[in-house]
């Protein structure tokens, strides 16, 4: 693909940035991210199903949703803090398989428009501590997020 994932986690800080282009307009980009139609169909990585449970694209509102692979179930939740289209989202992301809660990741995905009908996103995650970004990158969440991004650089084509 032409476009590359960047994934920059800096060591011993408590964030991590993910940068993405997309050969796509911005506002088609932000209703991929905010349409559930459109979201189920290309985030995770690759030989997972998706499904949402709560899908609440506005300011306060909730979600969550959840990752099957080989009777495996993965669960993810959060609150959207602000939903300003195309502009920004604001929100909180919580993984629900550790052993006690309160690993809140808030997150803040910024949807630049770039000449020649592209745009890029500029993600920001901020974790509770350093132990918890590092482990979230040791998760494997790199391929996850390069997965879901080819799968949408392929919707978007039909999209547009």
């Amino acid at each position: 693909m032409a476009n590359k994932t960047e994934v920059i986690a800096e060591p011993g800080k408590q964030e991590l940035f993910i940068i993405r282009e997309f050969d796509a307009p911005r506002e088609l980009v932000f209703r991929a991210h905010t349409d559930p139609e459109i979201y189920v169909k290309w985030v995770g990585p690759y030989g997972m199903t998706m499904s949402i449970e709560k899908w609440e694209c506005r300011d306060g509102g909730s979600y969550k949703y959840t990752h099957e692979r080989g009777g495996h179930t993965y669960a993810f939740f959060g609150v959207n803090h602000e939903v300003l289209a195309p502009e920004r989202l604001i929100g909180t992301f919580e993984f629900d398989g550790l052993p006690e809660r309160g690993h809140v990741i808030l997150g803040k995905t910024t949807f630049e428009e770039l000449p020649n009908g592209r745009s890029r996103i500029v993600h920001q995650s901020v974790f509770m501590s350093v132990n918890d970004r590092d482990g979230m990158v040791q998760s494997g969440m790199e391929r996850g997020v390069s997965d879901g991004y080819e799968k949408l650089d392929l919707l978007l084509v039909e999209l547009n």
